[in-house]
Formats: structure tokens, sequence, C-alpha cells
């Protein structure tokens, strides 16, 4: 059979939820997963729908996923879709897996317009940082990823008019 990647659904939420934990423990940061079933169904499934999944299946059976959503570029005047997380299970890397998810994005960011593919990678993830640069991937020199997360966000928000 090989490889099969396919659309996540409903039915799928554990089991993106265990590659969350799993991709989490991988990149040393399981104490910041807060993702339950519930809320991955409402954002993954729900209305409006605020990212996508897949899953990518070797003989059957999950070996992977990616989660992804769309944003826009006002500079490109075109939408961009933004890579959140790509997991292959160690045991599976090094079968064309991780390529395959990203040509079925690439495909899907141009078939929804989209001028470009962006994702953030940990600065220590040597492995991962060199197979993005055999796909073309280059960093984005000059920029530097900025976030606003609880007490900051909310403090901000309640800032408003």
């Amino acid at each position: 059979m090989g490889l099969r990647l396919r659309d996540a659904g409903p039915g799928d939420l554990g089991l993106v939820l265990d590659f969350i934990r799993a991709l989490a423990e991988y990149e040393r940061l399981s104490h910041e997963v807060r993702a339950d079933e519930a809320t991955l169904a409402r954002f993954l499934f729900g209305e409006p729908r605020r990212a996508e999944a897949l899953i990518a299946e070797w003989d059957g059976a999950p070996v992977g996923f990616a989660v992804w959503y769309y944003s826009f570029s006002t500079f490109l005047g075109r939408p961009s879709l933004y890579v959140e997380d790509v997991f292959v299970q160690p045991a599976m890397r090094g079968r064309g897996i991780g390529k395959a998810i990203f040509a079925h994005l690439a495909a899907r960011a141009l078939a929804q317009g989209c001028g470009r593919m962006e994702w953030s990678v940990l600065d220590w993830n040597a492995p991962s940082i060199a197979f993005y640069r055999s796909l073309g991937a280059k960093p984005r020199e000059g920029w530097a990823l900025q976030q606003l997360t609880g007490e900051a966000l909310s403090a901000l928000a309640s800032q408003q008019g």
C-alpha cells in the first residue's frame, strides 16, 4: 500500500492530539501543550474553521500529521499557507513521508492562490533545518517572530477602548 495522505476528520481528534503530544515531546515542549479534543474539534471542524489537518498513513497505519491555516500577505495581495505543525514518527522517517506532506501542502497552497508557504523551526533542530533546505526553503532574514500569550495577551486586550 505505501503512503496515503488524507484529510483528518472528527474521528481523528484523538490521533491528532497524540501526534501533537509526540511532536511536543520531540521538541522538548510537552509542558506547553494545552490542546484537548474539544478545542481541536471546535477549531479544526467547527464554523468558522480556523485550521486544517491531514493524516499520513503508511500501509494503513497512521505515522504522521500536519496542521495548517491560511493567512494573508498584504504585500503579495494573496493568501499564504502557514504550516503550524508537521510530524512523522521517528521510526518512519527517511521514507519520503515528510517530503510528500510538504509537496501536498505546496499543491494546496497553489490551488488556493497562495503566494507563499511559511513555517517556523526551532533553531536547535538541525535535522529539520537540513530537511527544509533540501526542499528549497530559506530562512526569512531580518525577521524575528513575535508572540503575545497568556497575561500579556489579556492585558493588551483589556486596553481596548
